[in-house]
């Protein structure tokens, strides 16, 4: 039997912030949602969850180098990707690249870079 069936590979997902106010703003303006800010051992931003799926959060490390040398997440953007993308840079983030069409079936995506100076890739299925 395969244990991993049903089992998502990825379970979290931390973003770290410089500025814990700033980027939350960021983050809650481009994808219009409300980040629940929790103490855990350091300050967090937690992403909207269901407990059954995968989510994460803003962590603020002071003194922290920006995750910029690759992508490592990507944010759902609920088949708005667009809309989302037009909120990027009003929010002091920038675009990094235009918006990339996946195999059929499998939606677009595009890179940002965040105000904490994160590169994020946000996607978007059809």
């Amino acid at each position: 039997m395969d244990k991993t069936k049903g089992k998502n590979v990825a379970v979290w997902f931390e973003i770290n912030a410089g500025d814990l106010d700033r980027a939350s703003s960021f983050y809650e303006t481009i994808l219009d949602t409300k980040l629940k800010r929790e103490t855990c051992g350091k300050n967090m931003a937690i992403f909207p969850y269901d407990p059954h799926h995968v989510s994460g959060c803003l962590i603020e490390e002071k003194g922290t180098r920006p995750a910029h040398g690759g992508v490592l997440v990507y944010l759902n953007c609920d088949g708005a990707l667009n809309a989302v993308l037009g909120k990027v840079e009003k929010a002091g983030g920038k675009l990094l690249s235009s918006v990339i069409q996946l195999p059929e079936g499998m939606g677009s995506y595009a890179h940002i870079e965040d105000t904490e100076g994160n590169r994020i890739g946000l996607h978007a299925a059809f």
